[in-house]
């Protein structure tokens, strides 16, 4: 191969690079472990949750983990989706669900987390309107941050309910999975 054509290969797959990082930034990686209901674990969603210890300071040179997520997120910021499972068109909880928000609970009242507050962001698949998909993720983020608040006496100042739409699939390749119908937790600082 002469130069030029090493140079183009070379240019071809940074490109390709790139895009892959881009579209692994915008997908669930921005959202943190992604954690099926029936497998939710207390322990790995506290870990999940838990930001990284900040940076050490060494003479006006900080050394920290290098920054994850989408451009303009909080890269220190802990972040899980969990698949929460509605009745089609309702934000009431299933029963099934319910057992995954008692372990939601309990890990939100461990140590490592009573100093956070959390986004509780609700999504939905692209099966309605836009409008209506927000309404509803907005309406399913809210019926999880009152579950948490009437059976679990996590307190309300601590989860902030907001609707997602559809905005942010999990798996844009499948637009009806139930991955892309999930509730996600991230992280805040007081």
């Amino acid at each position: 191969m002469n130069r030029i054509a090493v140079r183009l290969v070379v240019a071809i797959a940074a490109a390709a690079t790139g895009l892959l990082a881009l579209v692994l930034s915008t997908g669930v990686a921005a959202q943190g472990v992604m954690f099926k209901a029936e497998e939710l674990d207390e322990g790995a969603l506290i870990d999940a949750l838990t930001p990284p210890p900040p940076g050490v300071r060494t003479r006006s040179i900080l050394v920290q983990p290098k920054a994850k997520g989408a451009p303009g997120e909080n890269p220190r910021a802990g972040a899980a989706s969990i698949t929460i499972t509605f009745a089609t068109g309702s934000a009431d909880i299933s029963p099934g669900s319910q057992e995954a928000l008692d372990v939601i609970a309990r890990a939100l009242a461990s140590d490592r987390l009573t100093d956070y507050n959390f986004a509780v962001e609700g999504h939905a698949d692209p099966r309605g309107e836009s409008d209506y998909n927000l309404r509803l993720s907005q309406a399913r983020a809210e019926s999880v941050v009152d579950y948490l608040v009437s059976k679990h006496s996590v307190p309300k100042a601590r989860l902030h309910p907001i609707g997602k739409g559809e905005n942010e699939l999990a798996r844009p390749d499948v637009p009806t999975a139930p991955e892309n119908r999930r509730v996600t937790f991230k992280t805040e600082t007081r």
